[in-house]
C-alpha cells in the first residue's frame, strides 16, 4: 500500500527514486523549480525543450537520469497540457500515468510538486488531492486470484513537497481528502472485480457488518423473512431463482443528532446477472458480475462520508441477490407486488435490477429520506446511447440534479442528464398490473428511469445509470482496466455539498 506524506522542503535536495516536476504546453523555457534542477543537470531539460522532446503536452512523460548531480536517481517531468485547459482531473490523469511508468521502472520511492497549484484557480490543497487521488487511483490493481508474482514491485512512498510552512497544513488537508475519495473508490473497484462465486449477497453483507465495524456505522441486514414481512415482492421475486439467500443491507451515518434521513444512496446489488429465465448470450456474461457496481458505489461511499464527518445523516440501502434461472425462477408473464403495493407485470426476467431497487426506493421513501439517489448498471440502453464516457442521470428535481452534475464534475465523473418527459410513461402501462418492467426497444434508458420513479413520490430524486462507466475496457489516466469505481467520488461529493 503507498504511503502518502507531505512536507516542506527543496525537493531539489530530496534523495528519492524520482522527483516529479511538470511543464505546460506552450512554455518555452523552464519555470522556477525546474530551473534549480535544470541548472544541476547542466541544462539538459532546457536542451530537451528546445529539441522538442519535451513539449508539455498532456500525459507525456520524460525521465532525466541525473547521474549523481542531484540526490535523487532520477527527474521527472511530466506535461500538463495547455495552461487555460488545466483542471483538477487533468492533474489527476498525468499523476496517475507518471505513476504507472515509474512503477514499471521499479521505482518505489517518488516526490513530487503539488502540480498545477496556482493555476487556472486551483487551489494548493485541491491540487494536494488531485495528485494524491490520481496516484492511488492510477496504480491500483486486482491481483487477488493471481498466484503468479508481479511483474514489479509497488510505489512504498509519495511524498508531496510545498515550499513554505504555511502550506503544509492545506497539503496535509487536501492530500487526507484525496487518500480517503480514493480507497474508497479502490474499494468499490475490488467488490466489482471481484468474481461472482467470492462476491455473494451473503459476502455483500459480511463486507457492509465490517465497514460499519471500521468506521462506526450502524448496520442492519434484512433476510428473506423480514422481506416477506415487508411485501418486498420485486426482491424475492427476482431471487428466487438462485440457491443464494437475499440480503437486504441498510448502512446508516449519523453526522448529526437525529433520527432523520437526509440522503439516501440506493445501489442495485445484482452479484450475478443471468437474465433469469430471459437468459442472455453467453458471450460476455462475465461481465455480469460487476452488476453490482451501484451497490458497491453507495457502501464505499458511505464509508468515506464516515470518515470525512459531514454534519448530515446518510443512509446506504443495497437490496442483494443473484438473478437466475431455475426451476423456481421468476418467469415472463409472472406478476410482482412490490413494497409500495404496485403490481408489476414481467415482461423480461432481464430487467431486474429495477425490480429489486422498487423495493430499495419504497424502503427508502419509509425511512423519511429528504433526497434519493440510486446508482445502478440499469441499461445496455444507457451504453448504447452515451458509450462508457457519460454515466446517464434521471430526475424529478432539477435542483437536485444540478448539484449532482457539479458534484461529478468535481470528481472527473462526467454525467449527462436524460430527458424524464411524461410520455415515455405511455411505454410501461400493463393491460394486466400497474406497470410492466419493460417499456419496449426505443428509450429504454428512460423507461428503465420512469419505472423507477413510480417509487419514489414527489421525494427529490436522481437516478444514475452506470452501465456503461463502471467498467473501462483499457488504461487511461486514473482508470485501469476492469473496474472504474464510479460513481463514489461523485457521491461523496454531493452529500459534503448538501450537509453545506
Amino acid at each position: 500500500m503507498m504511503e502518502i506524506k507531505a512536507d516542506i522542503g527543496d525537493i531539489t535536495k530530496i534523495e528519492a527514486g524520482a522527483i516529479v516536476v511538470s511543464f505546460l504546453e506552450g512554455m518555452k523555457h523552464p519555470e522556477e523549480k525546474l530551473v534549480t534542477i535544470d541548472k544541476a543537470l547542466d541544462r539538459a531539460i532546457s536542451q530537451l525543450i528546445s529539441q522538442g522532446e519535451i513539449k508539455g503536452k498532456l500525459n507525456e512523460v520524460t525521465i532525466v537520469h541525473s547521474l549523481g548531480r542531484l540526490p535523487a536517481t532520477r527527474v521527472v517531468v511530466v506535461g500538463l497540457g495547455k495552461r487555460k485547459e488545466l483542471n483538477q482531473d487533468k492533474i489527476r490523469g498525468a499523476v496517475a500515468e507518471t505513476c504507472r511508468r515509474l512503477q514499471q521502472k521499479g521505482i518505489d520511492n517518488i516526490a513530487t510538486i503539488a502540480h498545477g497549484a496556482g493555476i487556472a484557480s486551483i487551489s494548493l490543497e485541491s491540487a494536494a488531492q488531485a495528485v494524491t487521488e490520481g496516484a492511488l487511483l492510477g496504480v491500483y490493481s486486482f491481483r487477488k486470484h493471481i498466484t503468479k508474482e508481479a511483474e514489479y514491485g509497488e510505489i512504498k512512498q509519495l511524498l508531496i513537497v510545498g515550499s513554505d510552512k504555511a502550506e503544509l497544513p492545506l497539503l496535509v488537508q487536501g492530500s487526507n481528502k484525496g487518500k480517503i475519495l480514493a480507497e474508497a473508490t479502490n474499494l468499490a473497484r475490488d467488490m466489482v472485480n471481484e468474481s461472482a462465486n467470492f462476491m455473494t449477497p451473503k459476502h455483500m453483507a459480511e463486507m457492509a457488518t465490517k465497514l460499519a465495524e471500521t468506521y462506526g456505522l450502524e448496520v442492519s441486514v434484512l433476510e428473506q423473512e423480514q422481506m416477506q414481512e415487508l411485501g418486498m415482492g420485486g426482491l424475492l421475486g427476482v431471487a428466487q431463482g438462485s440457491q443464494q439467500p437475499p440480503k437486504f443491507i441498510v448502512l446508516h451515518y449519523k453526522g448529526k443528532d437525529s433520527a432523520e434521513t437526509d440522503v439516501a444512496l440506493v445501489g442495485k446489488g445484482i452479484t450475478f446477472d443471468s437474465g433469469g429465465i430471459s437468459i442472455k448470450p453467453s458471450e460476455g456474461m462475465g461481465e455480469m458480475k460487476g452488476d453490482m457496481a451501484g451497490g458497491a458505489a453507495a457502501m464505499a461511499a458511505i464509508s468515506a462520508i464516515a470518515q470525512l464527518k459531514p454534519k448530515i445523516n446518510v443512509a446506504a440501502i443495497i437490496p442483494a441477490t443473484e438473478n437466475l434461472p431455475s426451476g423456481k425462477a421468476l418467469k415472463p408473464g409472472d406478476i410482482l407486488t412490490a413494497m409500495n403495493g404496485k403490481t408489476i407485470e414481467i415482461i423480461s426476467t432481464d430487467a431486474e435490477g429495477r425490480l429489486i431497487l422498487a423495493d430499495a426506493l419504497s424502503y427508502a421513501k419509509k425511512l423519511g429520506a429528504k433526497f434519493m439517489v440510486d446508482v445502478a448498471t440499469l441499461t445496455g440502453a444507457c451504453r448504447v446511447a452515451l458509450g462508457d464516457v457519460y454515466s446517464g442521470a434521471f430526475s424529478n428535481n432539477q435542483g437536485l440534479m444540478d448539484k449532482v452534475i457539479a458534484a461529478g464534475a468535481e470528481a472527473g465523473e462526467l454525467i449527462w442528464q436524460m430527458p424524464m418527459h411524461e410520455q415515455y410513461k405511455e411505454q410501461i402501462k400493463s393491460d394486466v398490473a400497474d406497470i410492466k418492467n419493460v417499456g419496449g426497444k426505443w428509450g429504454g434508458a428512460i423507461t428503465g428511469a420512469q419505472f423507477l420513479a413510480e417509487f419514489v413520490g414527489d421525494i427529490p430524486w436522481v437516478h444514475l445509470d452506470i452501465a456503461g462507466t463502471s467498467l473501462s475496457e483499457k488504461e487511461q489516466g486514473y482508470l485501469v482496466k476492469g473496474a472504474t469505481g464510479v460513481p463514489v467520488r461523485t457521491l461523496v461529493n454531493l452529500v459534503l455539498s448538501l450537509a453545506k
